[in-house]
């Protein structure tokens, strides 16, 4: 599963996108405007993009030059049009867009470009894991092979989580995010308000976040008692 953002101004095609994506199983954030585009990158940092290139306030190509100029585009955007022309579609290519899909798109087309550029995010090398500092300073040994061990609590003889790394890019990143969630909701005992501050994220969003990795709410709410 990957997280993937789709920028468009006409519903229809939103709601296409999302019910397409959803279906194979993709995390899909949906924005009509440049503004909520810019706002829903920094929270989530979609594995991918399909941005619409005629908006009302900003156009795409505008915002893929923003994301360009400050440093944010690094990952795969698909720009998406019915009436750009072949300089709208070579600019965007040459400011870094990854491929270019004409309106009205077919769903062949679109998993085929999707899935394109997923390939090239998972291809990207992984950085090497951390050792997980122990009580009294001393480096602990590394986890076995393809794993990393990450402490779950501030305290240092709490329990450990292993992550298995050596599995694909989108099950070991759901992994840490379910970890990640579970451990906030324990620690904020069940209270969704506090972990969505915690967390940055908004409420709708965090427990449509909770429902795609499959966190037991009502188990959280137990530990937390």
């Amino acid at each position: 599963m990957a997280n993937i953002l789709v920028v468009d101004d006409e519903l229809g095609i939103r709601d296409l996108l999302y019910e397409i994506l959803n279906d194979e199983g993709h995390a899909v954030e949906l924005a009509e405007n440049a503004a909520q585009a810019r706002d829903l990158r920094a929270q989530y940092r979609p594995d991918l993009v399909l941005l619409d290139i005629w908006m009302p306030d900003t156009d795409g190509v505008t915002l893929l030059k923003e994301w360009s100029a400050s440093g944010l585009l690094n990952m795969p955007v698909i720009m998406m049009s019915g009436h750009a022309t072949i300089d709208t579609a070579v600019e965007a290519t040459r400011i870094g867009a990854m491929a270019f899909l004409e309106k009205p798109i077919t769903m062949q087309k679109l998993l085929q470009a999707v899935e394109k550029g997923l390939n090239r995010v998972m291809a990207r090398p992984v950085q090497p894991p951390k050792l997980v500092p122990t009580q009294g300073g001393a480096t602990d040994s590394p986890a076995p092979s393809g794993e990393v061990r990450l402490p779950l609590m501030d305290d240092p003889d709490a329990a450990v989580q292993t992550f298995d790394l050596d599995v694909p890019l989108r099950d070991a990143r759901d992994a840490f995010e379910k970890a990640y969630f579970e451990f906030h909701l324990a620690k904020e005992n069940g209270s969704m308000t506090r972990v969505a501050e915690k967390t940055g994220l908004e409420r709708t969003h965090l427990y449509r976040k909770l429902k795609q990795l499959g966190v037991d709410l009502n188990k959280s709410k137990r530990s937390g008692n």
